[in-house]
């Protein structure tokens, strides 16, 4: 059955409903510049006693910062973007979080070496670093050989028919469940991860 993860979460009613609908995993997002924004305190208190798996997101910080944003929000994993990402997933494998760790797809990809990372496969933008709302020539990650997370334009009309083509060990969504920017539409979350499952 696939892994599901809910993103961009901003508020504890659209955390409850991801738990409620189903979901593995929820994610937050700590890049100020991004309209799903939450405050490393925040983090912690959506993330406190949250049974599935949480996952913070961060942009351009260095090992230290990103493993003190792991240890001031308690959550158990980290997806890492910028250009010291390889060096944040390293650190972070060696103390035990789990990693996400996002590529852009493109055809002809290949995955980096296995390292205990879980690859999440998104939608190319020069601009955005996720969230973008749209999808992917699917085609690119058929076929790759090991577990990785599809993310990218992904919402209860279209996941199902990306996971049977796909195949992938894990799904993400963010924009795609959304009533506003920042906030999550209960209905779409629930179709999402009740699609995704069942596929």
């Amino acid at each position: 059955m696939t892994w599901v993860k809910v993103c961009g979460l901003t508020r504890p009613v659209d955390v409850e409903a991801a738990v409620a609908a189903g979901a593995d995993a929820v994610g937050f997002v700590s890049h100020p510049g991004s309209p799903r924004y939450v405050s490393l305190p925040m983090i912690a208190e959506l993330a406190d006693g949250v049974p599935v798996t949480r996952v913070i997101l961060t942009v351009n910080l260095g090992v230290r910062a990103a493993l003190t944003a792991v240890e001031a929000t308690g959550v158990d994993g980290i997806q890492p973007y910028g250009p010291r990402a390889a060096e944040v997933t390293a650190a972070a494998l060696d103390a035990g979080v789990m990693v996400l760790r996002p590529l852009q797809a493109q055809a002809g990809l290949e995955l980096p070496e296995e390292d205990g990372s879980i690859p999440l496969l998104d939608t190319p933008d020069d601009d955005v670093l996720g969230g973008t709302g749209r999808s992917f020539d699917w085609s690119w990650v058929r076929g790759l050989g090991r577990r990785f997370v599809l993310a990218g334009g992904l919402n209860p009309s279209n996941v199902a028919a990306a996971i049977r083509l796909v195949r992938p060990w894990g799904v993400d969504a963010s924009s795609g469940l959304e009533a506003a920017p920042g906030i999550k539409h209960p209905g779409k979350v629930a179709a999402f991860v009740q699609e995704a499952k069942r596929a």
